[in-house]
């Protein structure tokens, strides 16, 4: 089939300076949402129709294989569509979505496009309040034409059942309903869903289908409409997550914005924000308040509460936080400790080590079974050049130590607390570097001038 997104829109009431189908929805466009969608139907074309926010609408959406056509000026939701007309196979039928109705589902496209056949078929639903959305004018069942909110008759706004938007339509009559259609109507527009009663003349059959529920074809015009399908798409998140075997202490309290898989006994406490590509192994807890972005953790791995992850690949069994940062690059080995306000960057620790209290580590390789005390800190840039630490296995470090890169330490070396280590330490040894301690006979404390 071909498939086309209506994404011109300005979309002036999200008072943003960002394109409406830009707008992000669980950490992504809005019209990302409906590409994926779409491309899981496997579609001969994709065409995107774009107006407003031009080229950055193109340049954040910049996947290969996608058709695009320009709509400028915006006259609506037909001409919109005969934009696209150029670039479709004829011979296949054309499916129209839209970039600001993200949470469509592909099952239910895929019902539409068996329902309509050779024919024209239209996703609709029956709202208790139909307030602003075109309704289906049916005669003895048959659907006959839509009319919009605004051209409608009194008579007509009472009807339930309302037009989505969402159409399969046989590509090969487009080309002349699209040619006849006219904007005498309320807003000067070519409407799109006009093409129905010229369907009818022309004695096409016209069917319809129904989504599973009705918040799929919900689409955004609002920030507060954006929030609510947020919600939504968080709600089926979490329910799918727990389906599968994850415990949650809240549903209503995670977010995930891109994707989130899961191994057996994974457990996440609440408020936590899931960003990118994260995977979670066998019996991983995550505590309260944490985000993960782009993260691999191994199995067993305990995560407590206000932990900032961020590009890193954390091996099995390993104790983190809370309070800690892992900044990108970050690599740890199986049972690695990394405790309250450590922050590690750029650097692979090996198994069994630990930093476990107010200590920073980057541009670090860091051997087996070392121990980092509080208050150390690798000293990695120079104000200039970022320099490399190398500490091997079986090191002890005391409290308070500064390792002024480049240096490194040999390995079974201990450098004693308070140590400015700006030479290679040698394995096996204890190094320390401190001022000579001095005190100071009859000093007085200076006092205060009156």
């Amino acid at each position: 089939m071909n498939v086309v997104i209506l994404a011109a829109g300005q979309g002036k009431r999200m008072h943003s300076d960002l394109p409406k189908v830009l707008q992000p929805l669980a950490g992504r466009p809005l019209l990302a949402h409906v590409i994926d969608t779409a491309s899981s139907l496997k579609p001969g074309v994709i065409c995107i129709v774009y107006g407003y926010g031009g080229e950055r609408v193109r340049e954040v959406i910049a996947r290969p294989g996608l058709v695009w056509a320009r709509q400028e000026p915006q006259l609506g939701t037909g001409h919109a569509l005969a934009q696209a007309l150029p670039y479709l196979n004829p011979r296949t039928p054309t499916l129209v979505l839209y970039g600001d109705v993200p949470l469509i589902r592909a099952a239910t496209l895929s019902s539409l496009c068996q329902k309509a056949g050779k024919g024209v078929a239209l996703l609709t639903v029956e709202l208790d309040d139909a307030h602003g959305y075109g309704r289906i004018i049916r005669s003895r069942g048959k659907i006959k034409r839509i009319v919009e909110e605004k051209d409608a008759t009194r008579a007509e706004r009472a009807l339930r059942e309302i037009n989505t938007g969402i159409m399969v339509l046989p590509t090969a009559r487009l080309k002349g309903w699209l040619a006849g259609l006219r904007n005498k109507n309320a807003q000067q527009e070519y409407y799109l869903t006009d093409v129905v009663a010229a369907a009818v003349a022309d004695m096409v059959p016209v069917s319809s289908a129904q989504p599973a529920a009705a918040w799929e074809t919900l689409g955004v015009n609002s920030k507060a409409q954006l929030a609510e399908l947020e919600r939504i798409f968080q709600r089926q998140t979490a329910a799918a997550l727990m389906q599968h075997g994850v415990t949650l202490a809240d549903p209503a309290r995670i977010d995930v914005r891109g994707s989130l898989a899961c191994g057996r006994d994974v457990s996440i406490d609440v408020n936590c924000v899931f960003e990118g590509e994260v995977v979670l192994g066998e019996g991983v807890s995550v505590g309260a308040h944490c985000v993960l972005k782009n993260v691999k953790v191994a199995a067993g791995t305990r995560i407590e509460p206000f932990c900032h992850l961020d590009q890193a690949d954390i091996g099995a069994r390993c104790r983190i936080g809370p309070y800690a940062r892992l900044r990108p690059g970050t690599t740890l080995a199986e049972e690695v400790h990394i405790g309250n306000f450590v922050e590690v960057k750029a650097s692979q620790i090996a198994a069994r080590s630990k930093a476990n209290h107010l200590a920073y580590v980057g541009d670090t390789t860091v051997g087996r079974d070392v121990n980092i005390g509080a208050g150390t800190i690798t000293c990695n840039y120079d104000g200039a050049n970022k320099h490399r630490t190398i500490i091997e296995d079986d090191v002890h470090i005391g409290s308070d130590t500064q390792l002024v890169a480049p240096v490194r330490v040999g390995k079974g070396a201990t450098l004693g607390a308070g140590t400015t280590l700006t030479k290679d330490a040698p394995g096996g040894a204890l190094t320390i570097s401190r001022a000579k301690q001095v005190t100071v006979p009859g000093w007085r404390r200076p006092v205060k001038k009156k």
